[in-house]
Order: structure tokens, then C-alpha cells, then sequence
């Protein structure tokens, strides 16, 4: 009897792990940005985040994705809100800076150097990172555009992480996807960016270790 009875209980154990196995808890990301991931002039469920982490849902990818986007930040905003930007636990965080540096014309080294700190910083913690990059708009001359349009490429093989081109893709040329003030992407065009990214985000995510949903 007893030999029975341990049997029964062994085999219960191993059903608690089989279905821990199969059913790991979402991924923690998070999004580091400005008013483009932030959602600005949209409705709290139209923002970037929100629609990223429906869009992986329906590609079978559990996620909890915390909005970490600041309207109006620039890069050295968003390295010193950091630590508090972040909490604890986050395995991934996707960078989306640098737009707000380049349209007040600042100096790319400081925008290059606060985007490397939140890189080193957030590779300290263990989190990984998926930069998002950015260009100069063409007014702001060649010398700039070429400094600027450089940082992402050049930080992304610096430290080995993933890199997306552009955030903008898809909607930076296209004022129907733009609300008023021909820079935000209307909810139309957060959908555009969602779609134009998600290859890239499943790539990424597919190179986390999944989380145990505890016992």
C-alpha cells in the first residue's frame, strides 16, 4: 500500500511539473521610449505596448509588457529614469529614443553616450535589449544626419544587441497614418509599426529563457 501511494504521489508531482513546463508565465518586457511608445494624443489601449503584447498574444507569445514611454523624453531623459523606469524581474527591454535629441538639434555624442549608458546599464541588470533606431530628418543637414543615423548601428554591434532600423517604418512618409501634427503615429499607424516590427520582436523573444509560473 504504501509503495501505491507513493506512486500516486510521484506521478502528482510530475503532472504539477509537466503542466509548469507547458505553461510558463509571460515574458516581462518592457518599453523605454518617448511619446511615439508613450501613445500620445491616443486612447491608454491604442499605445505601442499595448498593441505589441495583443499582437504577440495572438502569435501564441505570452508577454506582460509595462509602458515605460515618456512623452517628450530624450535619450538623457530616459538613461535617468532608468532604474525606476524598470522594475525588477524585467527580462527585455525595447529602446525607443532619440527621436525628441534629434528634433532639438542635440549634439549626437550626448545622444549616442546616453543611449550607450542605458545599454551597459540595463545589460548589468541582466535584461537584454532590442534598440530601435531612428534617422535625421534631412533639414538637419548631412554632417548630422550621418553622425546621428549612425548611433544605433554602431551601439547595436558594440554591445551585441538586436537592432530594428527604424521605428518609424512604414508611417515616417505616410500623413495618413500621422495624426495632426504630422509626427505621431495616429492608432492606424501604431498598428503599421506593430506590424513592421513584430518579426522582429518574435525573433528576439524567442532568445529569452521562459519563466516558471510558480508552484
Amino acid at each position: 500500500m504504501f509503495l501505491l501511494t507513493m506512486a500516486f504521489v510521484l506521478a502528482g508531482f510530475g503532472g504539477v511539473a509537466m503542466a509548469q513546463t507547458a505553461n510558463p508565465a509571460p515574458l516581462k518586457l518592457a518599453v523605454l521610449g518617448d511619446s511615439l511608445t508613450a501613445g500620445y494624443g491616443l486612447p491608454a489601449s491604442a499605445a505601442f505596448p499595448v498593441r505589441l503584447q495583443q499582437a504577440l498574444k495572438e502569435k501564441g507569445i505570452a508577454a506582460e509588457i509595462v509602458n515605460a514611454g515618456v512623452s517628450g523624453d530624450t535619450a538623457s531623459g530616459g538613461r535617468d529614469r532608468l532604474d525606476w523606469s524598470i522594475p525588477q524581474g524585467t527580462q527585455a527591454v525595447i529602446v525607443e529614443l532619440g527621436a525628441n535629441d534629434m528634433l532639438r538639434g542635440i549634439e549626437p555624442r550626448v545622444t549616442r553616450a546616453a543611449l550607450d549608458q542605458i545599454i551597459q546599464r540595463l545589460k548589468a541588470r541582466g535584461i537584454k535589449v532590442l534598440l530601435c533606431g531612428m534617422y535625421a530628418a534631412p533639414n538637419l543637414g548631412e554632417p548630422y544626419g550621418k553622425a546621428f543615423n549612425s548611433i544605433y548601428p554602431d551601439l547595436a554591434t558594440k554591445y551585441g544587441v538586436a537592432l530594428y532600423p527604424f521605428f518609424l517604418d512604414g508611417v515616417a512618409d505616410n500623413a495618413a497614418l500621422k495624426q495632426a501634427d504630422g509626427l505621431h503615429p495616429t492608432a492606424a499607424g501604431v498598428d503599421v509599426i506593430v506590424q513592421r516590427i513584430l518579426p522582429s520582436v518574435e525573433a528576439f523573444v524567442k532568445t529569452l529563457p521562459p519563466v516558471r509560473a510558480a508552484l
